[in-house]
């Protein structure tokens, strides 16, 4: 999926849509003993203006894909499976929240550079990808915000917002405050040391709502750009990829975690695919090994 990304040039596709391709050939699946659950072909029309009422490029086209993502996903959770989504852009966020919000009261994960809970009016962009938490935390326009009814795909107080290193530039744009609306908010400045311990605080304060389950959502970009520059919109600092599988093993080991997705990594600046491989071996450790309480 990449209608969730303004382009400079309409006609040229970003780089994330090599993300599955990138990281099945770094060995994810294989080193996960996954299987492949196939593909939901995602929508490609890419329409530059803002959409009239939404204020979002692309808004019903990825409205109409997210219940087409959100059956796959909840057939195979229906299975007793932990699917693992590799995007695209991080709109397909709202396809997984859609799945899990037909089942019940989820909580989510959101490993992330960025807070993405900017407004249409706030986003420079206009791009679902600045804005898919605010979305699926119940706001914006209907049309995303209110998928089949069932808005908001998560509760504010049931999301941790955690790595994200934008607090600057979120503020410098007049968008909202996540933590003012509930969100738990670990900021990478926050971190330092400490990622996994700091996960596990806020995991605990999650399961004390009561939540079904949690959806873990990852995008590239929260890893530190001098290891991670493969991405849409690198910053200075971030996580490690050490750190990245640290937080990935104890989310797991929360028995909270029913499925995850990646997002943003653009393999058209991994010439060499080393960055594939490093990412692809962290994830591997961090859904692979899970620590203990």
């Amino acid at each position: 999926m990449t209608l969730g990304l303004a382009r400079a040039d309409p006609a040229v596709v970003p780089g994330v849509q090599g993300l599955a391709a990138a990281l099945l050939q770094a060995g994810l699946a294989a080193g996960l003993g996954a299987e492949d659950a196939g593909e939901v072909p995602a929508p490609t029309e890419y329409r530059p203006e803002r959409e009239a009422g939404a204020g979002i490029r692309n808004a019903s086209a990825v409205a109409a894909y997210a219940p087409r993502l959100a059956d796959r996903v909840g057939e195979l959770l229906a299975d007793g499976r932990f699917p693992l989504v590799l995007g695209g852009d991080c709109s397909i966020l709202l396809g997984a929240g859609l799945a899990l919000r037909r089942r019940g009261r989820y909580g989510l994960f959101f490993l992330d550079g960025h807070t993405d809970f900017y407004t249409p009016a706030s986003s420079s962009s206009g791009q679902v990808a600045a804005m898919e938490l605010w979305l699926a935390t119940g706001h914006g326009p209907l049309l995303l915000a209110d998928l089949e009814g069932r808005g908001p795909l998560f509760a504010a107080r049931d999301a941790v917002l955690f790595g994200h290193r934008d607090v600057a530039e979120q503020v410098a744009s007049g968008a909202p405050d996540p933590a003012d609306f509930g969100v738990d908010s670990v900021p990478w400045s926050a971190i330092l040391d400490d990622a996994a311990g700091l996960a596990a605080d806020a995991l605990a304060r999650l399961e004390s709502h009561g939540v079904d389950g949690l959806w873990i959502h990852v995008d590239a970009d929260v890893l530190d750009s001098a290891l991670m520059p493969a991405v849409d919109s690198p910053q200075p600092g971030g996580l490690s990829f050490a750190q990245l599988a640290a937080v990935l093993r104890r989310v797991m080991a929360s028995g909270l975690a029913v499925g995850a997705e990646i997002t943003i990594f653009d393999p058209s600046l991994d010439e060499d695919g080393r960055l594939a491989g490093r990412l692809a071996a962290a994830l591997i450790e961090g859904f692979s090994n899970a620590d203990g309480p």
